[in-house]
């Protein structure tokens, strides 16, 4: 039974867990201290905070200890350490990487790092720092996994993914530096203009009508410009309490890159 270690614990990261363990594997997922997920209801790194975290039927611990994640793992659990710079890998010995910290770059993975290691989204390089990319943009292309040595994901145009004609303007951003507190909570319906937070005590509007999908944790430090909400334009229809469309495409190309690897071995 493959162990897998996932470095991030968002939604995308969360959704690759989700189908692996699906799959029969072992996860063990690492994040910061104080995780910045904006869609927590679907982000095992609420783990982090809350000690443990279930998103639908499956659940996380934090874990204190190599010796403890195991044994999460060993109950058909994910296991989610604080480790930001990936200094535990080294113990952790997994037989695949899997680097979903969605940072645009590669914040420190290297393709030594165990026997199988995926990039996923744009930063990684097949052959120079991973064995296989899994491509993250929405389009045809979402979800494929590429093997081929010197290729990359599409780079970030830093435009979000179009849902009913909105792209930016589904996303809320921090005002100015400063302690995050919500005002609105994940699931409640909103309109353009509503107050959805406070940053540093200055209120985040609400951009557009629709379901607030995401929101940071209260007092997470925010800066400004930063990510702090998402807004779903559809409304009632939108569903922010199951793992997303786009984290089961990328899930998949991750399970099809771990088992075309392993298949080789």
């Amino acid at each position: 039974m493959m162990r897998i270690c996932i470095r991030g614990a968002g939604d995308i990261a969360t959704g690759i867990a989700v189908r692996l363990m699906r799959s029969g594997m072992k996860v063990i997922m690492l994040d910061i201290a104080q995780p910045t997920a904006v869609r927590r209801t679907v982000s095992f790194s609420e783990a982090v905070r809350l000690g443990k975290f279930t998103v639908e039927d499956l659940t996380a611990y934090r874990a204190e200890s190599v010796y403890e994640a195991i044994r999460i793992t060993d109950g058909n659990n994910a296991a989610v350490m604080v480790c930001p710079d990936g200094s535990l890998i080294e113990s952790l010995r997994p037989d695949a990487i899997v680097d979903a910290v969605i940072a645009k770059k590669n914040i420190g993975t290297k393709i030594s790092d165990a026997p199988i290691v995926i990039g996923v989204g744009p930063g990684f390089t097949v052959g120079i720092d991973c064995h296989a990319v899994v491509e993250t943009k929405r389009g045809h292309h979402l979800g494929r996994a590429i093997y081929e040595r010197g290729k990359s994901a599409a780079p970030n145009t830093g435009i979000p993914g179009n849902i009913c004609g909105y792209t930016s303007e589904r996303v809320l951003r921090a005002p100015c530096d400063g302690v995050f507190a919500g005002h609105k909570n994940i699931g409640d319906i909103v309109r353009a203009g509503d107050i959805a937070a406070y940053a540093g005590g200055l209120p985040v509007y609400c951009t557009i009508d629709g379901m607030l999908r995401g929101l940071l944790a209260d007092g997470v430090r925010a800066v400004q410009g930063m990510k702090c909400g998402d807004i779903d334009p559809r409304g009632l229809e939108a569903d922010c309490m199951t793992v997303s469309d786009k984290a089961l495409a990328v899930a998949g190309g991750v399970l099809e890159a771990l088992l075309h690897f392993r298949s080789l071995a």
